[in-house]
């Protein structure tokens, strides 16, 4: 099957009775949901200004995993606002399957649809006569042009600075001229920077908050209805809605996010405060991953912001590397990398997730971190990226779970979480299940990491110093015992040669290994 099949560029059309022609529906997925996804002055390839359109809102998918009851409300509010903007241009079918729903719709013609964002979705379109594929839209890359890089990089390890410069040089992104604005392609040095103590919370302007209307009672109802009929099964708590369901929403968000909260971001991206678990994150990533936002118009608002002197360059260049650089490059690998990748398992981790984190359970855990983070995933489906990959994902990999089942957690607990997002991420970034070709080390940490970067452990019930006894720390010790399973591996990685070095200086070594098999930080 090819990575993409393309349509010839302009409008499919099909002859009527008497001469006439009509365009073929288009199919909008429900992360397909802004206008740079139609025809108009940002509009797409293949999509006339005419096209009828085509939206399946397929109860399958929600049968299928237990999803975040967040997310689930979010999707359908986004898909049915979407529908109702759209007003006669749309076909909006509700259906048990994709199949089912597109033969309701289109059961006679051929019908377009842009690169779906998922391999299943792909498999199932292309595995259709009458459905053809456009390019992909939403992103700043086109696959071609990243095979080329990619492939001239030796396909291997393709290191995200790289990548991230070349997307900056391509798209005029930060530039003054040929060379980075201010002299400096990578300002993390000034973006990490723990928290302020002495305080709990950052002190930076509120987010944007959507207001719910009548389709969101809409969808709680159906959802509430189809749980207590035992068609679905949810995890997490729903509202009110935190996160844009409108292309209007979504820009007013994105607004709020440049004139309000760009200026403080840069320096405490990586800080973790428990009362305080949005600071001056931008809460973008569901409307760009529903596709209600552009992420060229994100970064061109930003780059704006910093040349008008209206936010520093270092919160700048760190938000446009998440959009620009980051996400840019997860989607690319999630299609480079191919599907056996969701297969790896580098280390050989196999352990279940325990009932308690799957369930979101944030009683449960011990750790003041864990508990903490598992609750702002409770009760949002959202957390930034330091407490998804330093403390929920770490915990992961240093208790050995199985990478795959982690990855499918993160899928279905965020609120934009979705297959392309989660698996490089997660099996790349976070378990370290490929060996490492997305990143030089495992990123995972003993809990003085934790305890520099946030506020989560004063009040915590274990000490972050200690490794073994009634107050080792569960990342502290999980950390240690990650390198004595890994040692012959890690001791060949420059970036780990000396922490695999340091078992040999432990004293307490083979007391916290056992006291890790007995106990880790599992709930009794």
């Amino acid at each position: 099957m090819p990575l993409y099949a393309h349509a010839p560029v302009g409008h499919h059309r099909r002859p009527r009775a008497g001469g006439e022609t009509v365009a073929d529906p288009h199919w909008l997925f429900g992360d397909q949901l802004g206008p740079h996804f139609l025809g108009g002055r940002h509009g797409a390839e293949g999509v006339g200004r005419s096209s009828p359109l085509i939206m399946i809102e397929a109860r399958s998918v929600l049968r299928r995993r237990r999803f975040h009851r967040a997310k689930a409300h979010l999707v359908l509010s986004a898909m049915r606002h979407r529908a109702a903007e759209l007003g006669d241009r749309v076909s909006y079918v509700k259906a048990d399957t994709y199949r089912e729903g597109l033969q309701r719709a289109a059961p006679d013609g051929r019908v377009t649809v842009h690169h779906p964002t998922s391999r299943a979705a792909l498999a199932l379109v292309e595995g259709l006569d009458r459905v053809h594929v456009l390019p992909a839209r939403g992103f700043l890359v086109a696959h071609g042009d990243f095979r080329t890089w990619a492939d001239g990089h030796g396909g291997g390890r393709l290191r995200q600075e790289d990548f991230y410069r070349w997307v900056r040089r391509a798209h005029g992104l930060l530039m003054d001229g040929s060379e980075p604005a201010g002299g400096h392609w990578n300002l993390d040095h000034d973006n990490r920077q723990p928290p302020p103590r002495g305080t709990g919370v950052l002190g930076a302007p509120a987010p944007y908050r959507p207001r719910e209307d009548d389709i969101d009672a809409e969808v709680r109802d159906d959802l509430d209805r189809w749980e207590r009929a035992g068609e679905v099964s949810f995890v997490g708590r729903d509202g009110p809605r935190r996160f844009p369901a409108t292309r209007r929403e979504a820009l007013a968000a994105l607004r709020r996010f440049v004139d309000e909260r760009l200026a403080g971001f840069g320096p405490h991206e990586d800080a973790m405060l428990a009362a305080d678990p949005v600071m001056s994150h931008s809460l973008l990533s569901s409307s760009l991953n529903l596709g209600l936002l552009d992420p060229a118009e994100c970064a061109q608002r930003a780059e704006a912001a910093w040349r008008a002197g209206a936010a520093p360059l270092n919160s700048v260049e760190g938000f446009v590397r998440q959009v620009a650089g980051w996400r840019e490059y997860v989607w690319q690998l999630y299609w480079y990398f191919g599907e056996d990748y969701r297969r790896l398992n580098a280390l050989g981790h196999h352990a279940p997730l325990p009932g308690w984190f799957a369930d979101l359970d944030a009683d449960a855990p011990t750790a003041r971190c864990l508990s903490t983070v598992l609750a702002q995933v409770r009760d949002t489906g959202w957390t930034h990226h330091i407490p998804r990959l330093m403390v929920l994902g770490s915990h992961a990999l240093q208790q050995g779970w199985d990478p795959a089942a982690v990855t499918d957690w993160f899928h279905r607990c965020f609120v934009d979480g979705h297959d392309w997002v989660m698996l490089p991420n997660v099996v790349g970034m976070s378990q370290y299940a490929d060996g490492g070709r997305m990143t030089t080390k495992p990123y995972t940490s003993g809990g003085s990491y934790i305890h520099t970067m946030s506020d989560l452990c004063g009040p915590c019930a274990y000490r972050p110093t200690e490794r073994s006894g009634e107050h080792a720390c569960p990342f502290t010790r999980g950390y240690w015992s990650l390198l004595h399973r890994h040692r012959a591996r890690l001791a060949g990685n420059h970036r780990m040669a000396r922490a695999v070095a340091g078992l040999d200086r432990l004293a307490d070594l083979d007391v916290l290994l056992r006291e890790q098999r007995e106990r880790g930080d599992l709930p009794p």
